[in-house]
């Protein structure tokens, strides 16, 4: 969205907050010139109908003046379609970056919802191949587009001298994962290897969400660095010995396309995963990622990166595969599958609100493509 943000406006509608309020607002958050984060602010204690009712009333205000059809909906999940569906947009697109339905407390409605978004949608994206694959009869204007990376981000892990300190002082190896820790990540994986190997520092970095922080394993070489932004992944990454990919193998990680694969690559960092299938192909097929089917290869696997001091040959490898592999590229593919959607339809503009400095639009795009 934020290179979408250079060619037009971009506003962006985030989940809404609940408090006292006794009549729904939107706030506006300037991120940067044409881009906008969206939060709705509603009244505490609204039914499931209420909510999308007023989140459906603030949409009506917002689009006061304006005309929708020069703009696009970008959607990432299907259940904004129950607040938004009144409104027809100049196109529809539907950004699909995981199987949705197969999450723990996934809504029961949201199945009916996809199969109205893939039926409404001028165009669909979807966030991996097995994705893909899997969706591809649905729509007949289907993309897929695998996790990429933001190479100059990511890559700062190389060149960064010292470390945070919840994490500097922690000595001994380390083997790091960040992202959420929820039904998918493999607590008893975690649990054999840090019981296998108690020399060896276990860094997990991310919230704990829909499990039981409980249930999670509390070795003496396990560290919950909790939640960390953006910005500062690259300095816990610097000083990860090994990256994991820890997930089980279930209805939920069936279709994931993990984008820590290529950033943990990015970052200079082997990588150890279980055997998920968009990790397999491509990052095992071209011998950048060691996959493991069980415990001991798990552990196996991390021991052999450990043991490897020169990693030269193996990092220009990574940077050669990484080189096609950036948002970059990605945000100008869909540009263009977006463009041959447009000429089939009527071509849209995407203008700047009366906040937002008024300069070029798609048409413009569309025009010198």
């Amino acid at each position: 969205m934020t290179r979408f943000s250079d060619i037009s406006a971009v506003y962006f509608l985030e989940e809404p907050i609940f408090g006292s309020t006794d009549i729904p607002y939107l706030t506006f958050s300037q991120r940067l010139p044409d881009l906008w984060v969206c939060v709705p602010h509603l009244s505490h204690g609204l039914s499931k109908e209420e909510i999308n009712l007023q989140l459906k009333e603030l949409l009506k205000v917002f689009f006061i003046n304006k005309n929708a059809e020069e703009f696009i909906f970008w959607y990432y999940t299907p259940m904004a379609l129950q607040f938004s569906s009144h409104i027809t947009p100049g196109l529809m697109v539907y950004d699909c970056m995981d199987e949705l339905s197969a999450f723990k407390f996934a809504p029961e409605e949201l199945k009916t919802l996809e199969k109205d978004l893939i039926n409404n949608a001028d165009i669909v994206f979807t966030g991996g191949h097995s994705l893909y694959e899997h969706k591809k009869h649905l729509h007949s204007n289907i993309h897929p587009f695998p996790s990429s990376i933001d190479k100059k981000h990511f890559g700062k892990a190389r060149k960064q001298k010292s470390e945070p300190a919840d994490q500097a002082c922690i000595a001994g190896p380390k083997i790091g994962f960040y992202g959420v820790i929820d039904e998918r990540f493999d607590i008893n994986l975690i649990r054999a290897v840090a019981d296998a190997r108690p020399d060896w520092n276990i860094i997990l970095i991310g919230p704990v969400v829909k499990i039981d922080p409980g249930a999670l394993p509390r070795n003496p070489n396990i560290h919950y660095l909790g939640s960390k932004s953006y910005d500062e992944l690259p300095q816990y990454l610097s000083g990860w010995d090994v990256a994991m990919v820890p997930f089980m193998l279930n209805e939920s990680t069936r279709f994931i396309s993990p984008t820590k694969t290529p950033e943990y690559l990015c970052a200079g960092k082997p990588v150890v995963s279980t055997a998920i299938r968009d990790v397999i192909n491509p990052y095992e097929k071209n011998k950048l990622v060691t996959i493991a089917h069980n415990e001991e290869e798990f552990i196996a696997a991390i021991e052999n990166w450990l043991a490897l001091e020169d990693k030269v040959n193996w990092l220009t490898e990574v940077d050669r595969f990484l080189l096609t592999n950036s948002w970059d590229l990605t945000c100008a593919d869909m540009v263009d599958y977006m463009t041959t959607t447009f000429k089939n339809k009527k071509v849209v503009t995407m203008p700047r609100s009366s906040v937002s400095k008024v300069q070029g639009n798609m048409q413009n795009l569309l025009k010198n493509s």
